[in-house]
């Protein structure tokens, strides 16, 4: 049988998947199709009653029955036993790198060549692996990039690294603008480069680990942070009902003391009342007497008009509060002096530790300038 090509392989393609016949069969109108294949295109479009052949578009009133075509089927058997036949993911779709050597549609590449500069599937990639001379050669995955490696000027391989100018040239750059550059092979400089990275990977990777560390500290930080403000918390809670208790107490006693003094006081003001109604009587009294014209008559009631108690020349009332409100009153701002120092000075200390966690970011940053050309 001839050599099995991308033409011949379409030929017993499906026309629906795309893939090579698998269970083949036939139509009337002469088309064939993997039978799952047509199967299914016919259960889609029967939903609007209609069996259409995808290809030609011939409409069958009655679903033709579907039987697998022996002859086609030993067909495809045959070419799978020359060569195995390549699914539809083998082939190249645009954002593949396609195979250089396939014609009509071609294959995914399976590797590229440095040396030749192209890419291959694995059937043109075969030489490779028998011809000695193309066994050296180096092969990488398949790239897009092969083409970066042409000097645009000589359209010959780069193979020469120039030190002087930092770039890469072909050996005809090397006899001409670059001949009296420093320059070695693109291997050589590679190999010395790729050492350079390792050191810069290495301290990198240092300090990669010395910002772990870092954060480490870090996490430990503020966790005696949280430490410390739930232990401010737990305090806090405890000082909370001894003061509720101790300020009950203390209203308690305040509240006694006051209703002693409100009882006083009203005492007091009762008698200050009776006595001003008494005073407002007898000023009642004489001003009636004073209105007498008779003189007779004025000198006979003047006994009668209730006599003053001894007179002052000025009444004053002043409440002074008892010695105990005073004495009371220093002790509680005393305490309360005492307590506010106390509590200044632990938040003063939980700040402190706060603000220690800016000397683990104190330290100075490595210099990065070595490493720039690497990223």
């Amino acid at each position: 049988m001839a050599e099995v090509t991308p033409q011949l392989l379409e030929t017993f393609s499906c026309s629906v998947c795309l893939n090579v016949l698998k269970d083949p069969v036939t139509i009337p109108c002469g088309h064939s199709y993997c039978m799952s294949c047509i199967k299914t295109n016919w259960d889609i479009e029967n939903r609007r009653g209609i069996n259409r052949c995808p290809q030609c578009g011939t409409i069958f009133t009655v679903r033709p029955v579907l039987v697998k075509n022996a002859m086609l089927a030993n067909l495809v058997e045959q070419l799978n036993a020359v060569q195995a036949i390549p699914a539809d993911h083998c082939y190249a779709a645009p954002e593949d790198v396609a195979c250089d050597f396939c014609t009509g549609r071609k294959l995914k590449a399976f590797k590229s060549c440095r040396m030749c500069l192209a890419s291959y599937c694995e059937k043109h990639l075969q030489p490779h692996y028998d011809v000695a001379a193309l066994r050296n050669h180096k092969l990488v995955d398949p790239s897009k990039e092969l083409q970066e490696n042409i000097c645009s000027l000589h359209n010959e391989v780069m193979k020469i690294f120039c030190r002087t100018d930092q770039q890469s040239i072909c050996y005809l750059c090397f006899m001409d603008e670059h001949k009296d550059h420093d320059t070695v092979s693109a291997a050589a400089e590679r190999t010395e480069r790729q050492k350079e990275l390792e050191v810069s990977r290495l301290n990198i990777q240092q300090r990669i680990q010395d910002r772990e560390k870092g954060v480490k500290l870090l996490l430990q930080q503020v966790w005696k942070i949280y430490n410390g403000v739930r232990d401010s918390e737990k305090i806090f809670n405890q000082l909370i009902p001894f003061m509720m208790n101790l300020s009950f107490d203390a209203k308690q006693q305040v509240r006694s003391q006051q209703r002693a003094e409100v009882s006083r006081v009203k005492d007091l003001q009762e008698k200050l009342q009776q006595e001003i109604s008494e005073l407002k009587r007898s000023d009642a009294e004489l001003q009636e007497l004073s209105k007498t014209e008779d003189l007779n008559q004025f000198l006979q009631n003047y006994p009668s008009v209730s006599p003053l108690g001894e007179s002052t020349d000025s009444f004053s009332i002043s409440i002074c509060p008892p010695s105990c409100y005073k004495d009371f009153t220093t002790a509680l701002s005393e305490v309360r002096d005492k307590l506010e120092d106390v509590l200044r000075g632990k938040w003063t200390n939980v700040f402190l530790t706060v603000a220690g966690v800016d000397v683990l970011f104190s330290q100075s940053e490595p210099n990065t300038k070595k490493y720039e050309r690497f990223h």
